[in-house]
């Protein structure tokens, strides 16, 4: 087993201060429901213009590598957790010393190394794309030749929403690709024949209650996702194996909080998982408007020591990120009925940025 949360102690009462690493959309949506329970956020981020930091109760704007601010921040905080996987582990592991940090640092490490990760997982009898380890352009010549000549090169580290990845053929050359992006450790997976792409969003509490939410199919453009379904379409036979695979990772992990496990689902019907995020996920955002009980609330319930709530889905729903300029829509789309917008307080638009999102509910499940 990886990693230990921890033992389970008391919940933590209304006027807690729970600590958020990161101050992106995810943090400030982990912060409505914080404050819905009662709880009070401080959130550490560099970025003076953090969208979390307009709802939270302090914002510390420091490195994640400061070790005196670290510590000061924790000072101030009765739990901490974080909204993004590249957070440092060492910065994780500098608040452990003397707060309690969920998910543990451990499952941070675990999912920021894409080899370490497919190992992990594999290690636990669950199936992956095929993948090789890069560390050379010849390392890349013989892993394209076991892949029939595709495959995806991704760096071990960093990189989201298709950064930091090339989709390769027989036509392209190693040495090339491999000077690309960057001559840093990588991954070759093999190309996969799916039917279609899932995401199982799962949590797990202090005592190892463990509850998932319906999977959502999911679409992505230009490596960003752009949809996800609920309900899936798939069988109830596939569901519950990737609720059960989700369940395995978690409990290996001894995780505490919300995990999202992405799988492909091949076209002989075979789960196959893609990576993990040890964090709420952009795939649940769904759960705002279709569920009684949001990814983002069922996040602070377990960090906090709380029940979990239960994650069934009153609504069938449809949603959308809402990606650079087609934040524009939202003037039309408020006007639509069974919709719910979400916007990130962004106050830059980007292409590629995501600005928001929105759900659309479609009738009773």
């Amino acid at each position: 087993m990886i990693g230990h949360a921890g033992n389970p102690g008391k919940a933590l009462a209304p006027g807690a201060v729970i600590g958020l690493l990161g101050g992106g959309q995810l943090a400030r949506m982990l912060a409505i429901a914080a404050a819905r329970l009662g709880y009070r956020t401080s959130v550490y981020d560099p970025d003076p213009s953090a969208p979390a930091a307009q709802l939270c109760s302090s914002h510390r704007r420091a490195a994640y590598d400061d070790t005196e601010q670290l510590q000061a921040f924790a000072a101030g905080c009765d739990v901490v957790t974080y909204e993004f996987e590249n957070v440092p582990v060492v910065t994780a592991r500098t608040i452990a010393a003397t707060r309690p940090v969920f998910p543990p640092p451990s499952a941070l490490e675990a999912s920021q190394d894409r080899l370490a990760e497919k190992d992990f997982i594999s290690g636990l009898g669950i199936a992956t794309a095929p993948y090789y380890d890069i560390a050379s352009a010849a390392d890349l010549t013989s892993a394209l030749t076991n892949c029939a000549g595709t495959g995806i090169l991704k760096t071990r580290r960093m990189g989201y929403d298709g950064k930091g990845q090339l989709r390769l053929t027989s036509a392209d050359d190693p040495a090339r690709a491999w000077a690309e992006i960057g001559h840093v450790p990588a991954i070759l997976e093999g190309l996969v024949d799916f039917r279609c792409e899932i995401s199982v969003i799962g949590a797990r509490s202090q005592t190892g209650e463990f509850r998932a939410f319906e999977p959502a199919r999911n679409e992505h453009r230009n490596g960003i996702l752009h949809t996800s379904h609920v309900p899936s379409g798939l069988s109830s036979d596939i569901i519950q194996q990737a609720i059960e695979m989700a369940r395995a990772i978690m409990d290996a992990l001894d995780y505490v909080g919300v995990l999202g496990v992405e799988f492909f689902v091949s076209t002989d019907g075979k789960l196959l998982v893609n990576e993990i995020a040890p964090r709420v996920h952009n795939s649940g955002h769904w759960t705002e408007a279709a569920c009684t009980i949001s990814q983002f609330e069922q996040h602070i319930r377990a960090i906090a020591g709380l029940p979990l709530g239960d994650p069934v889905h009153h609504s069938n729903c449809r949603m959308e990120n809402l990606i650079g300029d087609e934040v524009a829509r939202v003037p039309q789309l408020l006007a639509e009925a069974d919709c719910l917008v979400h916007l990130y307080g962004k106050t830059e638009t980007r292409s590629g940025r995501k600005m928001g999102h929105v759900t659309w509910l479609l009738g009773q499940k």
